[in-house]
Order: structure tokens, then C-alpha cells, then sequence
């Protein structure tokens, strides 16, 4: 499928990959330019070094288009295909009341502080009280300190996505 993929015009190519960076198709445009992709590694590698040389305002902007987690596009049934199945995996899309409550009241607080939603990798957690506990521990973090960490965040999870995408699980 990789040597497809790099046979494709650059609308086929962002229509196969615009979504594996949450709505975001700019990063694999930026990308296309890189192939031939002679691994999925190198592929991931391509889009992150685009989102690495995006403008800070562009970086902020796709973090921005997570949603946060067990937030309202969770409640209503609004997330994408990708991110609904990371957070079912954890049961983040059933979770108590008491667990909506303190997750609920992690993502106001983060959001309070950094403007956009905390985002965790969840396949690097094997449950719930780990991710709560991650964004707790990132509360402490500066705002320049946890766009590095968001973005890296968001590297993990484009790699799983790609990974699942290619077979590669």
C-alpha cells in the first residue's frame, strides 16, 4: 500500500492521509513533497517534520482540533472515526459520574490555563487513572513546555493511527 500511496497526485494523497492529523489535512500536503516514502517511519517522520515547521500560530491551531478527552464531541457523539475508538478503548466514552466529574473538571482547568485541550496518547496508558493522572502531572508544566508535550502527544498517536492504517498494529 506504500508504494500506492506514493503513486498518488498530491488531492489523492491528502484524501488517503488528511485525516490521520485530527482535522488537519495541511500536514499531509506539507508532506507530499517528501515522497517517495520508503517506510511508514519515514512517512510519520515527513508529516511531523511539517508540523514541526509550521508557524506556533499552526501548531496551536492543531491541537486546538483534538477533542478533549470524554468531552462534549464524546457526549454527542461528534468524534472523528479515529478518536472515537482511541478513547472507547479505555471506556472513556462510559464513564461514571464521579470519573466525568474529575475529568470533566481536569479539562476546564487545562484548558483555563493553556487555551487548547490536553492531549495524551492513550495507547502509551493501559487505563483511565493513568491518563487522569498524566494530565494531572501536566498541569504543572509552562505553556511552552506543554505545546512541546501536546505535540509529541499528537506524534504518538498519527504514528498508532498510520500503524493501523498500514497494518502495522
Amino acid at each position: 500500500m506504500l508504494a500506492e500511496l506514493n503513486r498518488l497526485g498530491a488531492a489523492a494523497f491528502v484524501g488517503e492521509l488528511g485525516a490521520v492529523f485530527e482535522h488537519s489535512p495541511w500536514v499531509a500536503s506539507r508532506a507530499y513533497d517528501r515522497r517517495p516514502f520508503g517506510s511508514i517511519g519515514g512517512l510519520h517522520q515527513a508529516m511531523m517534520s511539517a508540523v514541526r515547521a509550521a508557524s506556533a500560530a499552526e501548531q496551536v491551531a492543531l491541537v486546538r482540533a483534538h477533542p478533549e478527552l470524554a468531552g462534549a464531541e464524546a457526549k454527542e457523539g461528534t468524534l472523528t472515526a479515529h478518536s472515537s475508538g482511541e478513547q472507547a478503548r479505555l471506556g472513556l466514552t462510559a464513564l461514571s459520574k464521579d470519573e466525568f466529574r474529575r475529568i470533566g473538571e481536569l479539562n476546564r482547568r487545562y484548558h483555563e490555563k493553556f487555551g487548547f485541550p490536553c492531549i495524551v496518547a492513550l495507547k502509551l496508558h493501559a487505563s483511565r487513572d493513568s491518563v487522569l493522572g498524566e494530565m494531572e502531572r501536566r498541569l504543572a508544566n509552562d505553556a511552552k513546555a506543554e505545546l512541546r508535550a501536546a505535540l509529541e502527544q499528537i506524534g504518538h498517536i498519527t504514528r498508532g493511527r498510520l500503524d493501523k492504517m498500514f497494518g502495522a498494529h
